[in-house]
């Protein structure tokens, strides 16, 4: 039996993408190998989002192209983004990789890890497939890579926003969205696997439904999916600052199941940096944005990135951001450098910002970040809180871990747990009752003194 191993990079909708090719190859009769080095063919499915991103994914083909000459494999293929972007440079530069599947093939994954196959000889897509209305639905067989408790769904494809730092829309071609029928069927499959949490995810969530002329969709979407049976929380990440209604706030201020909180990428804050961005707004539609969402949503964890060092960006520009930040008092944030994407519209701009400034900047606000994050941590010490119970801590093999429905997977930080009524032995997915005892800049501590 043929074993394909994949080595899957950067964001959870990439992820998404692996697990359906995973899902394809097993329905067929492959095997598939969490050990890369025990693949007959290895798959890497790249990142081509940021210079950091595509080093990352060069540096993994490189090392898959080593498995094929010192060790098992006997096929390569390389996926993703990184292909829709370089995708002749690859070819011509790295003569080792037997195929290279773009985003819109997905369904190709067969055919190329087929060892009957020439794949010299398939087709060649061309760069930016504008065209792509590749997407996968509730019939599409998967394999989830994520913990036994959570999982990601894709509620739609590519994106149609001008941001002039992205690349995104010429590798992922136009917003599309998945049917509701559909996702609300995946969701059931899901639980029915033993699924707790569902995260959804896009490009741009908050436009989900709007390609099919659907008003709200996000919201109806997300109250549905709240009232799924054996689903704990639903989660939504990806949304854009112009389109929060009323109505989605409304359901994450009314559902239980619909966790409060919210991931809202706004990358600047000053009105300047902004317009350069092609985002618009400024930091006084932003500060409202924010104070409407915390009335609606009482006790909603806010999380959102920056840029420093955009084109443009001056010191006034960047302590408008830092104003911004301190005002506002998010819960989370990240903070990206200006990656000069070629391609996109800011990599022609002028008054380029130093590296090494705009280094020192995210650094500034991360760092005043950090004082916010740990202060908001040190008022929950003496709470009972919820949390999602995950295993053995990642950190530590003598502590367990969990998250608040205010944390998200691998991004926000994590509830460590010291210690639970003798006996108790809880499951990943199960709800527990965590007082908080300690309060770190990412992290919290405490034991379990109930079963939620």
């Amino acid at each position: 039996m043929n074993k394909v191993g994949f080595i899957s990079l950067s964001c959870p909708k990439n992820l998404v993408d692996s697990e359906v090719m995973m899902g394809q190859l097993k329905q067929k009769g492959f095997q598939i190998t969490a050990n890369a080095e025990d693949a007959d063919t290895v798959v890497v499915n790249t990142c081509g989002f940021i210079d950091s991103a595509k080093k990352e994914s060069i540096e993994a083909i490189l090392e898959a192209a080593r498995l094929k000459t010192e060790g098992k494999a006997t096929r390569l293929v390389v996926a993703g983004c990184l292909v829709e972007r370089y995708r002749d440079e690859l070819k011509a530069e790295m003569p080792e990789v037997d195929a290279f599947i773009g985003t819109s093939q997905i369904n190709d994954i067969l055919s190329v890890c087929d060892p009957q196959t020439n794949t010299r000889s398939l087709p060649v897509i061309p760069l930016g497939n504008q065209s792509a209305t590749y997407l996968y639905d509730e019939s599409t067989p998967r394999v989830l890579a994520t913990p036994s408790h959570y999982a990601f769904i894709k509620i739609a494809e590519g994106c149609d926003r001008p941001c002039a730092f992205c690349f995104i829309p010429q590798m992922r071609g136009h917003f599309r969205s998945r049917r509701f029928g559909s996702i609300v069927a995946e969701a059931h499959q899901l639980a029915e696997e033993g699924v707790k949490e569902l995260i959804l995810v896009a490009q741009d969530s908050s436009r989900y439904g709007e390609d099919l002329g659907k008003q709200d969709a996000l919201a109806h979407l997300l109250r549905e999916l709240s009232h799924t049976e054996g689903i704990e929380w639903v989660r939504v990440m990806y949304t854009y600052p112009t389109h929060i209604s009323d109505e989605f706030l409304n359901v994450l201020a009314e559902e239980p199941n619909a966790v409060k909180y919210l991931d809202m990428p706004l990358q600047h804050a000053s009105q300047n940096v902004l317009k350069l961005m092609k985002r618009g707004g400024n930091r006084g539609s932003l500060e409202r944005l924010i104070e409407r969402v915390r009335k609606r949503v009482p006790g909603i964890a806010v999380r959102t990135t920056f840029i420093t060092g955009f084109p443009g960006e001056t010191e006034e520009d960047f302590d408008e951001l830092m104003t911004f930040v301190k005002n506002v008092e998010f819960d989370r944030v990240g903070v990206f450098t200006y990656s000069d994407e070629e391609g996109t519209p800011a990599f022609d701009l002028p008054n380029k910002v130093d590296p090494k400034i705009a280094k020192r900047r995210r650094d500034q606000l991360m760092k005043a970040q950090s004082t916010i994050a740990k202060k908001k941590h040190q008022a929950i010490i003496g709470q009972t809180v919820l949390v999602m119970f995950e295993g053995e801590a990642n950190e530590s093999d003598l502590l367990w871990q969990g998250r608040m429905e205010t944390q998200a997977p691998d991004i926000d930080g994590c509830v460590l747990i010291n210690d639970a009524p003798e006996g108790f032995v809880p499951e990943p997915g199960q709800l527990v009752d965590v007082l908080i005892e300690e309060a770190h800049e990412y992290d919290l501590v405490g034991r379990i003194v109930a079963v939620a």
